[in-house]
């Protein structure tokens, strides 16, 4: 069995990025959709729970959109050769993303305050759901903070040229997506009430 040359490890990391984020689209798609059918039927038998999405839920929106905006800016900057705005953007992008993760911990805290749990005598269907989806959501989230912690540490090194962004677009690239599958599982939670 042959090793990998540089140019082919190259070739084929964006496509297994690609192979992954599918992974996480399916995933997503079977508990939203297992979440609208357990909801067709508690609400036919009137036994499904209308409340509120913690405030911190819509804090944490805000923060993972100023997020990618960020992420933008640092990936502009690397394809003009400014290194500097590229670490400041990917700072900026790390630091909203932990807030993001910060407020929906305390989002979640929230809910418990509120007497709704994910499990337990009192639990319900509905807040269950909400724990599944924005937990599993959170802890993608946790992986793309320790991305972005590389890519900043890469950062520093000053390995993103104007030539070669690579690790950067594949960075970007999850970020966004973790943005973008956010504002699906926020809005879903909103109206699919």
């Amino acid at each position: 069995m042959g090793v990998l040359l540089p140019e082919q490890k190259r070739k084929v990391r964006k496509p297994l990025l690609w192979i992954g984020i599918a992974s996480i689209v399916m995933t997503f798609a079977g508990l939203t959709s297992g979440y609208v059918v357990s909801r067709s039927a508690l609400m036919a038998e009137n036994r499904w729970l209308q409340f509120e999405l913690p405030i911190q839920f819509y804090y944490a929106t805000a923060a993972i959109v100023l997020s990618s905006v960020t992420m933008i800016i640092a990936h502009r900057a690397a394809k003009k050769g400014n290194a500097q705005l590229v670490k400041i953007g990917v700072l900026l992008t790390l630091v909203l993303g932990v807030t993001f993760a910060i407020l929906q911990y305390y989002g979640a805290g929230d809910l418990i305050d509120r007497g709704l749990y994910l499990t337990g005598p009192g639990s319900n269907n509905a807040t269950s759901w909400v724990y599944v989806i924005a937990g599993l959501h959170w802890f993608h989230v946790l992986s793309g903070i320790i991305v972005l912690l590389v890519t900043l540490f890469q950062a520093n090194k000053n390995a993103y040229t104007i030539e070669d962004h690579q690790g950067l677009d594949m960075s970007a690239i999850y970020w966004h997506f973790l943005d973008a599958l956010w504002i699906y599982l926020f809005c879903f939670l909103v109206f699919i009430r």
